[in-house]
């Protein structure tokens, strides 16, 4: 134990009475120690309380903070462009041809509009104003807060005839609204550089910025948004417009996969007030594939719902409805037969896309809809809408009830798999599978568990690691591929219910991130072909079944090293790729060395996988995480998926990125 840990009871009750006193003499708390702040201070104060986060996640909150005031002028209808910029000095730059952020005073703060809006949370043109109809940014934080955490921020306003500049460091001004020159140019362009002292990292990620962009550009048909890199040895430009807007986002979901229907369903309903504006506007748009998955993803004013709400209620009971009366109508189910929602939404790949007045937001993350009305406007639009397809298609309506009554069967006897399994133990967390080797920490968040690939490199952790606080679940071979079985074929795989076992949380609609047993789940597999396979294997498995596991930190994969040099059998020196061992060889030279390949796991002993590969001080830890769950979705159903022609394709494209391959 550290020595200023160790204090003896008499020192300690010593300490804590002397501390008393000289609490009761010197330490006050009276209105002086009151502390205000003022402006844009608590932004500073406290960032992740406004942006989540100051670590990546956090920084791109920036881009979307502004670029989201650029699309606001877009759903107001005056806006067709947005252009976002990464400068070469690592600024970021958006630029739209909007009305332009008003420059004229405001009375009553003795400042122009530009800068009350640029200094001031909550001032804006979206509390009750005419300013806009329809806003996602109600849902941030404002731009006011992107002023607040960087260094440096610069307004251009292009407006009545003028392009006026003001300045900005760390949320004060600098250099005050100013005339530049004149122009006949229209809108705002808005240049950030993150301060440094807030953000853990102030390199932005091209391909974060990509995804999100390409996404709005699909949630509003028509606008154009393009991304240019312009930092050094990263030059880069692209362009993003889809007129046939959430059309192409479903045909882009379900690229090379075989659907079911000849062609998108699509609607689009509105209603208006009685003075004649746009109060409520839904976008419906889904296919189905032969595909198990179901893919839905839900939007509020381009907000991205992930936690569903009412909006994505009323779509899965319309569906359910329509489905389950048409096939009984043409007598394809029996009067006491019902096909569950579930089966139903076998295979579909959807968007919704709503627009409303004033959008409620509920939920942990603020990312589920509220507005009761939605369930309603969108279930009756579905109701009327698809059925009228069934009724205008009864070759696809009958193909697409069939594979409901497919999935239903396949799900009894999942159920029934579930069952089976529960009464022998199987999926309760209090019975654990014979192969795992447990820790003996109770603390779930101290708790991590190796999942290892082959009984070798199963013993060779078991001896090796540190057992208070690592369990060791060995795995035998290739667990199966999820993305081409249904759960019934999942539950009867040994490997896979050892899983569910072990970790204790349940799978797909059961599964209860509360309950699961350790906060790290590491996969541990060989540095090779195979072991990167039975790595996305247990990938797929954690993404389909286990989503909120990757979603909120726990998975990891494990580094091993490449190679180990022993110099006159006593120093022992580990590489983890080529060019490592190559920099330390032409340093150090090779008299009296000795080198191994490792070509597996199980080459290693005890102690040498712990020096390596468990000790916490010393391993290399990959967390896998999920920026982009469409990418995401995307790339898994393409590599894992029954088409082997895309697969071979990706690899061609890709094969040149691959370094230290072992085949």
């Amino acid at each position: 134990m550290d020595e200023k840990q160790e204090i003896t009871q008499e020192t300690s009750q010593d300490m804590t009475g002397e501390l008393s006193q000289e609490i009761g003499k010197s330490v006050k708390y009276d209105a002086g120690d009151i502390q205000v702040l003022e402006g844009l201070e608590p932004v500073r104060k406290r960032p992740g309380m406004y942006i989540g986060s100051t670590d990546e996640h956090g920084l791109h909150h920036l881009v979307t903070e502004v670029v989201d005031n650029s699309i606001d002028e877009a759903l107001a209808g005056y806006c067709t462009k947005i252009e976002v910029v990464i400068n070469f000095d690592g600024s970021c730059s958006v630029i739209d041809n909007g009305r332009g952020i008003p420059t004229g005073m405001i009375a009553k703060e003795g400042k122009s509009a530009v800068e009350v809006v640029l200094t001031k949370l909550h001032a804006g043109g979206k509390f009750g104003g005419e300013g806009y109809k329809i806003s996602g940014g109600l849902h941030g934080v404002g731009v006011s807060c992107v002023n607040a955490l960087s260094k440096y921020m610069k307004a251009d306003v292009y407006q009545n005839g003028n392009h006026y500049k003001i300045e900005f460091s760390r949320g004060k001004v600098i250099t005050p609204l100013e005339i530049v020159s004149t122009t006949e140019r229209r809108g705002t362009t808005i240049t950030f550089l993150p301060d440094e002292e807030i953000f853990e990292t102030t390199q932005f990620n091209y391909e974060i910025m990509r995804n999100r962009f390409r996404e709005i550009a699909f949630l509003n048909k028509g606008l154009v948004i393009s991304l240019e890199d312009k930092r050094e040895g990263q030059e880069r430009k692209e362009e993003f417009e889809f007129k046939g807007g959430i059309v192409e986002f479903v045909d882009y979901l379900n690229k090379n996969k075989d659907t079911i229907l000849s062609a998108p369903v699509y609607f689009n309903k509105f209603n208006r007030s009685k003075e004649g504006d746009l109060e409520n506007e839904i976008e419906v748009c889904f296919q189905f594939n032969e595909g198990y998955s179901e893919v839905i993803n839900a939007y509020a004013n381009n907000i991205n719902t992930e936690e569903g709400g009412t909006h994505l209620e009323g779509f899965k009971s319309g569906l359910t409805k329509v489905i389950n009366e048409y096939a009984l109508a043409n007598k394809i189910i029996k009067e006491n037969e019902k096909l569950s929602g579930e089966d139903c939404r076998e295979g579909i790949t959807a968007v919704i896309s709503v627009k409303l007045r004033d959008p409620q937001f509920e939920g942990q993350t603020k990312t589920k809809l509220g507005n009761s009305e939605m369930r309603n406007f969108v279930y009756k639009a579905m109701v009327e809408q698809f059925g009228d397809y069934l009724d205008r298609h009864p070759a696809e309506a009958k193909n697409l009830i069939l594979k409901s009554i497919t999935a239903q069967r396949a799900r009894d006897a999942a159920r029934n798999a579930r069952e089976l399994t529960r009464r022998k133990g199987v999926l309760e967390s209090t019975t654990l599978p014979g192969k795992l080797t447990d820790c003996r920490e109770k603390d779930r968040r101290l708790c991590e568990i190796y999942i290892v690939e082959g009984d070798s490199a199963g013993g060779s952790a078991k001896s090796g690691r540190d057992s208070r606080f690592q369990a060791v679940l060995p795995l035998r071979g290739k667990i199966l591929n999820v993305e081409k079985a249904r759960l019934n074929r999942i539950l009867e795989n040994a490997e896979i219910k050892a899983m569910i076992t072990a970790f204790g949380c349940g799978i797909g609609d059961e599964f209860n991130i509360d309950k699961l047993r350790y906060d790290k789940i590491i996969c541990m597999t060989d540095a090779d072909v195979d072991g990167s396979h039975i790595r996305i294997l247990l990938l797929t498995f954690f993404f389909r079944f286990m989503r909120p596991l990757i979603e909120q930190g726990h998975v990891y994969a494990a580094k091993p090293p490449l190679y180990l040099i022993t110099r006159n059998k006593k120093e022992h020196f580990y590489f983890y790729n080529d060019e490592e061992l190559d920099e330390w060889k032409k340093a150090n030279g090779m008299k009296g060395c000795e080198q191994q390949r490792y070509k597996g796991l199980g080459e290693m002993d005890a102690d040498q996988l712990w020096d390596t590969t468990m000790d916490p001080e010393n391993r290399i830890l990959i967390q896998l995480t999920m920026e982009d769950a469409i990418e995401a979705e995307k790339y898994f159903s393409e590599l894992m998926g029954e088409d082997s022609e895309l697969r071979r394709k990706f690899i061609e494209e890709n094969a040149t990125r691959v370094k230290d391959l072992d085949v």
